[in-house]
């Protein structure tokens, strides 16, 4: 197994004065790519190579199973190429099984394998694992200030009038 080494915004570099702003997202931005460097990381150099846009794909159609190609580049935005080869990786690591619709065989409805399911399910107690950790040592008080603060944050994000 390779050992993968993750150097990116492993520091948080000191802001000049009176930008605490910019600390606050760049903090959040921080905590997540930690979250999700050692979330992939274990997946990334295992039997599957899972990657962080494979888990997104994995997770898209392990809520929505027969989804299709179309319907995941609806929900995320992302290319329309990006997302064909992404599916075909997949389904070539046998993480992604495709179907004919059958009303409309110009369509191809695609759900998780037995493995893609396992993979999925590891991906998602990894998650729960590393949301404990990054928790550690905050009381339930603390934990709620933090929800609803960051909730505040992302409302404040939304759509404008």
């Amino acid at each position: 197994m390779r050992k993968t080494i993750d150097i990116v915004n492993q520091m948080v570099e000191p802001r000049p004065a009176g930008r605490a702003d910019d600390d606050v997202l760049e903090l959040v931005h921080t905590v997540m790519h930690a979250y999700r460097s050692l979330q992939y990381r274990f997946l990334r150099d295992g039997p599957h190579g899972i990657t962080h846009m494979d888990g997104k794909v994995l997770g898209f159609f392990a809520r929505h199973p027969g989804g299709t190609q179309s319907d995941l580049a609806t929900h995320s935005g992302r290319d329309k190429a990006q997302l064909a080869r992404l599916i075909n990786g997949l389904r070539e690591r046998g993480l992604l099984s495709a179907e004919v619709d059958r009303e409309d065989r110009r369509v191809t409805r695609l759900m998780l394998t037995a493995d893609g399911e396992a993979v999925q399910r590891e991906l998602q107690l990894q998650g729960r694992r590393l949301g404990a950790k990054a928790v550690a040592g905050l009381s339930a008080v603390e934990r709620r200030e933090l929800i609803a603060l960051l909730k505040r944050v992302h409302a404040n994000l939304g759509p404008q009038d």
